[in-house]
């Protein structure tokens, strides 16, 4: 209960002060916390999303953000969706239609990668999660028999739309235990999880407005994550250390968005300051990356690392960056032979410093 009562407090200090922010910046803040979202979930399952993409595809569905929209494929479009209805749509039950609306949205082919899968079905095989080389196999977690999933998935829909006294948090918590100990489909589970954890948390709140990732937070501490569940899944009906875990969790998730909330805001004001200015795709993307990796090692912004990050030549990167310099976007500041760019904001972002990989 203390843990509950530190993020249940702290939770209402941040929407108290998300709320008093002004529609156009909420909006802002929002869709950044929204693309973390997806990113992370997906990352979680080692799948890695453009942030471009990701941010076209929200942005575009809560019509903000008046740049050109580009089309996004269709595994991100599943996974945003999902998330969109359950975070906006909060307040609607999770019914046996809508949950598997949601698979099918994450698997319209019918495949995971190249393996067909019974998409918008409960699976129809045993389920094992299996680590080691063969031989020496170590079984994780052994899923209910599929002839039991149907059963079970019923006793957890009546539990979960139950307008009972349980807090929302703790219900949240509990939901996405309860939902990857059943595992009721063939992939997709944890995705799936999260969401239904995250409809909970927003339900908690009482708003559609996003300030923080809850999945951002899962992804850093992925490890102790999958440890947390296992052990638990393996022990007794006694769930109390998970729910320990979770708030936690769920409090250095909120303290990291108190953190984050600064650049977010003043992204937000950015974008709200140029909303009139014509830049293109280029330079929006070039924009976006410098506030997306604003807390890594920063380098240097220059004509070179542009045309490098944007597969332009060195002279249309130059004039992108001339450009942005003129419509006061970016500003510049000589060093020795070379020049440097960054950010015309209160936060003067620079660029990340680029990885040999990058």
């Amino acid at each position: 209960m203390p843990n509950l009562a530190s993020v249940r407090h702290l939770q209402g200090k941040m929407l108290g002060h998300m709320e008093s922010l002004g529609f156009d910046l909420i909006e802002r803040a929002t869709l950044e916390s929204l693309i973390l979202d997806v990113i992370d979930t997906s990352k979680i399952e080692g799948e890695y999303l453009s942030p471009e993409l990701v941010r076209s595809s929200i942005a575009r569905k809560l019509g903000i953000e008046g740049a050109e929209f580009v089309n996004t494929p269709r595994n991100i479009e599943g996974v945003v969706d999902i998330l969109l209805d359950a975070t906006q749509n909060y307040d609607q039950p999770l019914t046996y239609e809508r949950l598997m609306g949601w698979h099918h949205s994450l698997f319209e082919s019918g495949y995971s990668g190249l393996v067909k899968i019974d998409a918008g079905r409960f699976r129809s095989s045993g389920m094992k999660v299996v680590s080691g080389a063969f031989g020496r196999e170590k079984v994780h977690f052994e899923a209910p028999a599929p002839e039991r999933v149907p059963q079970e998935m019923e006793v957890f829909l009546n539990w979960l739309n139950n307008k009972n006294h349980l807090d929302s948090v703790l219900k949240s918590a509990i939901s996405h235990f309860w939902f990857v100990t059943i595992h009721p489909f063939d992939d997709g589970n944890g995705r799936l999880a999260r969401a239904i954890m995250d409809k909970f948390l927003a339900q908690s709140e009482g708003s559609k407005i996003r300030f923080y990732s809850m999945s951002n937070q899962i992804f850093k501490e992925h490890k102790r994550y999958n440890e947390i569940i296992e052990k638990t899944q393996k022990g007794t009906s006694d769930i109390t250390q998970y729910l320990v875990w979770f708030l936690d969790c769920f409090e250095r998730a909120l303290l990291s968005s108190e953190k984050n909330l600064e650049i977010i805001l003043d992204k937000a004001r950015f974008w709200d300051r140029h909303k009139f200015t014509t830049i293109n795709d280029r330079q929006r993307q070039m924009i976006n990356y410098l506030y997306d990796n604003y807390d890594k090692e920063l380098g240097f912004l220059r004509t070179s690392t542009y045309a490098k990050l944007a597969n332009c030549s060195t002279d249309t990167a130059l004039r992108d960056l001339q450009d942005l310099v003129a419509k006061e976007i970016l500003k510049s500041e000589d060093s020795g032979k070379k020049t440097n760019y960054l950010l015309n904001s209160p936060k003067n972002i620079r660029i990340p410093k680029l990885s040999s990989s990058d």
